[in-house]
């Protein structure tokens, strides 16, 4: 595979933040916990978690719950930022629940839980309450009263509103000095350029810089200018190329699907049976995949310029233990001699 390069000289990778990712979906909770210390031990900076009810596919096999995993990881740790992606439509969650579990965090780990993205929600996740599952048009704007409701929660505010999403007399009373920041999450350029105009920053996934620029510059435009934005990175490393691209289809090729496939099917099985054509080959157009460490330095080093002020390293394959020790070692200490 071809390493896309990107010229642009906006942010040195010293400056970018990289994450261990907490795939939820693929590993035990007690597992994770394990590798969250060893990825700090190894110079990571911080850890991103995801926040399912299912995996992608019955070959992931887990599904822990964010939440509680989030308490126990920074107790377990001791300088680890976190980051967590999780949905405030009213399905799951309503948000003055999130925005609770959210200060509960902050107030218990004063600076550990700096921004928490939010999105408007996948049917395998979030149907599960047995609400109507509304088209993309209505999911966003459940997702904006979300977060507004939360914002003004973590605020201190006593809210009532009466909407798409609820709240009557909601009020947090444990709550962190700071609040923390509620960024939005996008992969397309349209839904970047709405969340520019009421996120406090962006979260976009992708593995070609040139996408990545046109999605931050719509991010921009519609008002986002001078936010932070991160970046959840996928990539494959294994002991060999063959081992890398077969541990990249076998676990993630469910994500390869696209469009609105993503987020109307709603069990583990109907992701199976739907990425039963992707190829091994297709891969490369999602996930970064090899064996050569120097390669992800390139990448890597690309995307940091792009402006990222964190980019999540998720290692989609099953060698966490070898991804933490090798990038540890050698990626991270070469990202930051870059800048």
């Amino acid at each position: 595979m071809a390493v896309v390069l990107w010229p642009c000289c906006m942010r040195s990778a010293d400056m970018t933040r990289f994450s261990y990712h907490i795939s939820h979906e693929q590993f035990p909770p007690g597992d994770l916990l394990a590798w969250v210390g060893e990825a700090e031990a190894a110079g990571f900076d911080a850890a991103f978690s995801s926040d399912h009810l299912q995996p992608w596919a019955p070959v992931q096999g887990q599904s822990g719950f964010a939440w509680a995993w989030l308490g126990a990881a920074m107790q377990a740790t001791k300088h680890l930022q976190f980051g967590a992606i999780s949905v405030p439509g009213g399905w799951r969650y309503s948000p003055a629940v999130l925005a609770q579990a959210i200060a509960t965090l902050g107030q218990m780990f004063p600076g550990r839980l700096p921004w928490v993205a939010l999105g408007s929600g996948q049917a395998m996740n979030e149907a599960v309450t047995g609400q109507p599952w509304p088209d993309k048009a209505e999911r966003n704007a459940r997702l904006k009263e979300g977060a507004q409701i939360m914002r003004a929660l973590l605020a201190g505010e006593t809210v009532t509103h009466r909407g798409r999403v609820s709240v009557v007399d909601a009020r947090i009373w444990s709550r962190p000095d700071q609040a923390t920041r509620l960024v939005g999450a996008a992969t397309s350029e349209e839904t970047a350029e709405w969340l520019g105009g009421w996120a406090d920053g962006l979260l976009t996934a992708g593995a070609r810089p040139a996408t990545l620029k046109r999605t931050i510059e719509a991010f921009r435009r519609g008002g986002g200018e001078g936010k932070p934005i991160h970046l959840k990175a996928d990539l494959c490393f294994a002991a060999t190329a063959d081992e890398a691209l077969h541990q990249a289809h076998e676990q993630w090729r469910f994500n390869l699907l696209g469009g609105d496939v993503n987020w109307e099917l709603r069990s583990p099985r109907q992701f199976e049976a739907a990425a039963r054509f992707v190829r091994p080959e297709d891969m490369h157009e999602a996930v970064m995949i090899s064996a050569d460490p120097a390669r992800y330095v390139d990448w890597l080093g690309e995307c940091a310029a792009l402006g990222f002020e964190s980019i999540d390293l998720h290692n989609v394959g099953t060698g966490q233990r070898a991804f933490i020790e090798t990038f540890g070692d050698k990626v991270l200490p070469a990202l930051r001699r870059q800048g």
